[in-house]
């Protein structure tokens, strides 16, 4: 595995060192699992590279169903599309941000040759150029830092963008973050339109996703102070996630997990308020035997595929009743 940046690295170095990756006759395609965090980080390494490669498209692997992202994107004009429509035959280059390629089978089949994000380290992690560092609560953070580097005035909709990014990816600094998240985020606090932040923030529910808090609501049970739901099949795996911050709502819950089947696995999705709790490690602790599971200290998850959950408890799975054993034994 390439050893990301260490700490002591400048972004001046770093930048000089990005610009030895590409030239001006790359294509370069940028992947996302797309969220506001994601998208203002791909918009700002498009920026970077501008005039240093041909072209830069930006491509996301899943469906933006969140009403709130939706209008993000919307009212931010950014240019997205499906990987669908991606053809590997058009491109030199490929860039991963917020993400790294073991998140994703779909990330997994791509020769990245840059790798910029926050999350913790995976094993082999491999790229021309790779810039991991855990500690920042927003990866739009560390590419504002770049920005700054190349002495980049972000416009107002790149601002907007990363502003919110680094606002809802920390959860507005209730989650992790370093000191360095909040100097930018007051930095781009000049320029960000905070109009468009309270339009996009006041989007949070759609006809759609009433319906599920709704079945939330009628079926939520509170499991020693964990607020849990099962959902069932559901269309989008952001439904989830919605319901969960929604539960932390609750006085009596300092946990809310909820699950649900979405595309072949049960996705379980963690969130807790506290000072020693700790996510990510409950996820992995609770699911991480039999699919991918991990996170933040304040916001994780799991997946895992039906079928390995049928090896474990055989054909006929209750789902609602197997993600309850396991909760209650990882709280006792």
């Amino acid at each position: 595995m390439k050893q990301p940046f260490g700490k002591t690295v400048s972004f001046v170095e770093k930048l000089k060192k990005l610009g030895e990756v590409v030239d001006t006759r790359d294509v370069m395609a940028i992947l996302v699992e797309a969220d506001p965090d994601a998208l203002a980080s791909a918009m700002a390494l498009k920026r970077l590279l501008w005039r240093r490669v041909r072209r830069v498209d930006i491509f996301r692997i899943n469906k933006v169903a969140r009403p709130d992202n939706q209008a993000f994107i919307r009212m931010l004009g950014i240019r997205n599309r499906h990987i669908r429509h991606l053809k590997k035959s058009a491109f030199s280059k490929y860039a991963l941000v917020d993400s790294q390629p073991s998140h994703s089978e779909v990330f997994a089949a791509y020769p990245f040759d840059i790798i910029i994000d926050h999350h913790p380290v995976s094993e082999g992690l491999n790229a021309p150029f790779i810039d991991v560092q855990p500690e920042y609560g927003a990866n739009a953070t560390i590419l504002a830092e770049y920005l700054k580097a190349a002495r980049i005035t972000p416009s107002p909709k790149l601002a907007t963008a990363l502003f919110y990014g680094i606002k809802s990816d920390t959860d507005n600094f209730v989650r992790g973050s370093v000191s360095r998240d909040i100097i930018v985020f007051r930095n781009l606090y000049e320029q960000a339109n905070l109009n468009i932040i309270k339009k996009i923030e006041a989007s949070e529910l759609s006809m759609k996703t009433l319906g599920s808090m709704q079945a939330a609501i009628e079926n939520v049970a509170l499991i020693r102070e964990t607020a849990f739901v099962h959902m069932g099949a559901v269309t989008s795996a952001d439904h989830l996630v919605i319901v969960a911050d929604f539960l932390m709502k609750l006085a009596e819950a300092t946990w809310s997990i909820v699950s649900g089947i979405h595309n072949g696995k049960l996705v379980v999705i963690f969130r807790n308020a506290g000072f020693r709790r700790d996510a990510g490690r409950r996820a992995q602790n609770t699911f991480g035997d039999l699919g991918s599971a991990g996170g933040h200290k304040s916001a994780a998850r799991a997946e895992i595929p039906l079928a390995a959950l049928q090896d474990v408890a055989g054909d006929t799975v209750d789902y609602d009743t197997f993600v309850r054993r396991r909760i209650k034994k990882s709280a006792s």
